[in-house]
């Protein structure tokens, strides 16, 4: 994926930043919390958004996922 939006980001950052989009993808964060910075991160990078105060996938983050 040439367009990776975690390039700079070291391996173990990138990793967990893939888990938490996971994560909000599944719906899973009253089992696994994601931390306010890495949804800062990932709202910066366009791979989410809040929606009623809930993170949420963008289609960005969905291609992220998928690809």
């Amino acid at each position: 994926m040439a367009d990776n939006p975690f390039a700079d980001f070291s391996l173990e950052r990138a990793i967990a930043l893939r888990w938490a989009l996971r994560d909000i993808q599944a719906c899973r964060l009253k089992l696994s919390p994601v931390s306010d910075d890495d949804l800062r991160v990932l709202s910066e990078l366009g791979l989410i958004e809040l929606q009623d105060d809930n993170p949420v996938l963008t289609n960005a983050g969905m291609a992220v996922l998928s690809g």
